[in-house]
This record gives C-alpha cells, sequence and structure tokens, in this order.
C-alpha cells in the first residue's frame, strides 16, 4: 500500500460483532505520530467536506486520520438511529478497536473529534476506553447528548464552537464545567454551527491540530495547550 499520500486510502471497518461493514476513508502519512478518528454529525458522511478540510491538515501534520460511516445506508434511512447515542458511540469504539488491529496503526496514541451529535458519541466513547485513547475534540458538538459520560471523560477536551451559534455555546459552556480532566473551551467569533463564514473552518482547523499535537504527541516540557 502507498503508506504517504495525499489522497486517502478506502477502508471497510467491521462493526457490530462483523455483522456490519462500515466505508471509510484513511490518510496516514508515511510516519504517523498519531491517529485521529473523525466522528460525524448527524445527516453527514464521511465525505463530510468540513471534516476532510481538517483531516488534510492533520495529515500534514504527521497525523493519520480516519474518516467513517457510523451507519449503513439502510440505518441511516431509519432517523431514529441518526441519533441513537449508544450506537453511534459503539461505532466509534468498533472503529479504535479496528485501527489497533492494523499494522501500520497499531500503537499510535489515538484521538477522536466529534462534530455535532458525533461529539457526543466521541465523548460516550471516551468514557467507555479511556485507556486507549489520548485527546477529543469536539466541533460544534453536542455535549448535552453525553451527559450521563461527561464525569467519567477523564481525558483531554477541546470544545469548538461558533461564537453566534448561541444554543450550541450555552450547552458546551455547561458541559465545559462537568469535565473533569484537562479541558478548554475555544469560541470562532461570528461563526454558525456549521462553521461556514469565511475563515471560520481554518481556526478550526487550527485549534484542532494544535490540541491534537499536544496530547497525542507532546514534546518533552510541553504543558496543556
Amino acid at each position: 500500500m502507498n503508506a504517504s499520500t495525499d489522497l486517502p486510502l478506502h477502508v471497510t471497518i467491521p462493526a457490530a460483532g462483523g455483522r456490519v461493514r462500515l466505508d471509510g476513508a484513511l490518510w496516514r502519512p508515511e510516519s504517523p505520530r498519531g491517529l485521529v478518528i473523525f466522528a460525524h454529525g448527524s445527516g453527514s458522511s464521511q465525505f463530510s467536506p468540513r471534516n476532510r478540510h481538517v483531516a488534510r491538515l492533520l495529515h500534514g501534520a504527521g497525523l493519520a486520520a480516519l474518516l467513517f460511516d457510523l451507519l449503513t445506508p439502510a440505518e441511516a434511512a431509519e432517523r431514529a438511529q441518526v441519533f441513537d447515542i449508544p450506537l453511534l458511540s459503539g461505532r466509534v469504539r468498533d472503529a479504535i478497536d479496528w485501527a489497533e488491529r492494523r499494522d501500520d496503526l497499531a500503537g499510535l496514541p489515538i484521538g477522536l473529534f466529534g462534530a455535532s451529535t458525533g461529539a457526543a458519541a466521541a465523548l460516550v466513547a471516551a468514557a467507555g476506553c479511556p485507556r486507549k485513547l489520548a485527546a477529543v475534540v469536539s466541533r460544534g458538538g453536542r455535549p448535552d447528548l453525553a451527559q450521563a459520560a461527561l464525569a467519567d471523560v477523564h481525558l483531554p477536551v477541546l470544545l469548538i464552537v461558533g461564537g453566534a451559534d448561541r444554543a450550541v455555546l450555552a450547552v458546551n459552556q455547561a458541559a465545559l464545567a462537568r469535565l473533569p480532566g484537562p479541558k478548554a473551551l475555544r469560541v470562532v467569533p461570528g461563526a454558525t454551527h456549521l462553521f461556514e463564514e469565511p475563515g471560520a473552518i481554518e481556526q478550526v482547523e487550527t485549534l484542532a491540530r494544535d490540541w491534537f499535537l499536544t496530547h497525542l504527541c507532546p514534546a518533552p516540557g510541553r504543558g496543556d495547550g
């Protein structure tokens, strides 16, 4: 396989005990320093242009990035499953287990990047398998959908919210107070929920990259970001 490319490698992730196969895209640099697994929001997929934008930046910074469909097309057609956080967090854990079985990813520190409802799934997954993970980043996330798990997330968590996304900003402020580990809330001024404003997604990229580099592959003597 071509270990270093700007184009992602198509991968298939087994889930639900092998009964389900999930399609994904893996960006892997020549010698990755860590792996970031993405969990997209409701109505999105591995082809999310915003998440792919972030994945390419992380790839350029020496981190592998995995985007995958948390649901099969048939499952995604059932609206209730799109918001089934226990189901979605289980799929995130399936992706973590898959990565740990791959020779080219095994042993890498792992971070989770969640967007919207996917952020709730990432936080629940982080509470369920903390020893396998190093950090979490939430973009416009819904941590209120992971309320019961927040007190068990001891990993470094970065919450990124648009300044004009007031309802989501409020639930992230409340969630920040409940997270027991290293944490930060960063507000992108003037940005709405999808960070479509000029320069907004670039700010998200920079914040996420720096958080993951700090906590997945810290330099000697480097503190929390």
